[in-house]
């Protein structure tokens, strides 16, 4: 996907392949709970920001975007896992990553509830 120009989308779908990337490198070792709780949790916070961007109303709009920063809290628990257990594969700088999309998230949500 070429990049938007929408910070939010370029940055979660980015997000999503690199979270596919490194679930991979957990399938090499086995570790299928956790790889398969992050390849849910890791690609639904972009396919939510997706579907988003076709809202019915404002309400909408808003409760897509929660539901992502939700994703986003559960994946960044799971990458939090990674990074403390010693057998599983360190997370790198996708703790950072996961943390910019949910201050980005929350400025957008908190924008558009006091546009009301």
């Amino acid at each position: 996907m070429k990049a938007t120009g929408n910070l939010i989308l370029d940055q979660s779908f980015q997000f999503a392949l690199d979270i596919l990337t490194f679930t991979e490198q957990l399938e090499q070792q086995r570790k299928y709970p956790v790889a398969n709780q992050l390849t849910k949790s890791g690609t639904s916070i972009g396919a939510n920001v997706r579907e988003a961007q076709s809202p019915e109303s404002k309400n909408d709009f808003i409760h897509k975007l929660k539901i992502a920063a939700k994703e986003a809290t559960e994946t960044e628990y799971w990458l939090m896992l990674c990074k403390e257990h010693p057998t599983l594969p360190d997370p790198g700088d996708l703790l950072t990553k996961v943390n910019s999309i949910q201050r980005i998230l929350s400025s957008i949500i908190s924008t558009c509830k006091n546009r009301s």
